[in-house]
């Protein structure tokens, strides 16, 4: 057996390196994604070492043995001690480490505009401008690696079983991803960063939609021309009954796509 003896740096804050696992699978790269996950089939194993020090207090891997379930166990709880408890704003629905869901009561705010490429004839938009226009009520999912916008068909808190619509923001994809372009990410994926999660999207200028995007409202003249409205009348409060519904898919031989829930959505962000 080769030899996997490793040293490591002393960590800060107090804490001392005791143990170490090393996870195994099937040399192939077939079976390895480009994050350098395995195939759910391919086989692997798992071992658990202590770590050793030596008389500076250099520290190494030592001899393992196989990552039981009573292991997980006793780190889970480990590492959940060190997860500081807060108290939940209402508008949150979910917290987790790798996830928030939270939603937005609609509102009319300031929205930015400088379309790149402004449709003919419109009445206030043709320029780049700052104007008050009203959003509909939202739920922001944010994860590790994105940030998902949906529309809500109702000015209340959202259940697990409400139906979600396409948000009409611009720089939204259909699939309700957020196109970050250069706008600055969030560091990290606490309460006290959805601040930022929503100035990233209310605070940035909205250039253009993004493909398809116009076939996410009913009516004639897409989304530029329905923001341009509202803008121009002065609106208060947004034409729900305009957003199509999120469907998860195209509609197979038979059966309609099926409307994408908040629980569907939610257990669909989690998943690695």
């Amino acid at each position: 057996m080769p030899d996997h003896s490793t040293y490591f740096e002393a960590s800060g804050g107090g804490m001392v390196l005791t143990n170490a696992i090393l996870l195994y699978r099937r040399e192939t790269q077939r079976g390895v994604s480009s994050y350098g996950a395995t195939r759910q089939d391919a086989p692997a194993f798992a071992s658990l070492h202590a770590v050793e020090h030596d008389d500076e207090g250099q520290p190494s891997i030592g001899a393992g043995t196989p990552l039981t379930r009573a292991h997980l166990r006793h780190w889970t709880e480990m590492l959940g001690r060190a997860v500081r408890p807060e108290i939940l704003p209402e508008n949150v629905l979910v917290a987790h480490p790798d996830m928030l869901a939270w939603w937005i009561p609609a509102q009319v705010r300031a929205a930015y505009f400088a379309l790149s490429s402004p449709p003919v004839r419109l009445r206030v938009l043709s320029e780049r401008t700052i104007l008050p226009v009203p959003y509909p009520a939202h739920l922001f999912v944010a994860t590790r690696s994105a940030l998902g916008v949906y529309a809500l068909p109702a000015d209340e808190r959202p259940t697990a079983q409400t139906s979600l619509l396409h948000s009409p923001i611009l720089n939204v994809y259909r699939n309700g991803q957020l196109c970050w372009g250069n706008i600055p990410k969030p560091k990290s994926l606490t309460i006290a960063t959805i601040p930022e999660f929503e100035r990233a999207v209310f605070d940035s200028w909205s250039t253009h939609p993004n493909v398809g995007q116009d076939l996410t409202v009913t009516g004639k003249g897409g989304l530029v021309r329905l923001w341009d409205d509202l803008a121009a009348r002065r609106a208060v409060r947004f034409p729900t009954k305009r957003l199509r519904p999120l469907l998860a898919g195209p509609a197979s031989r038979g059966s309609a796509a099926e409307p994408v829930t908040v629980d569907r959505l939610i257990a669909a962000s989690t998943r690695p």
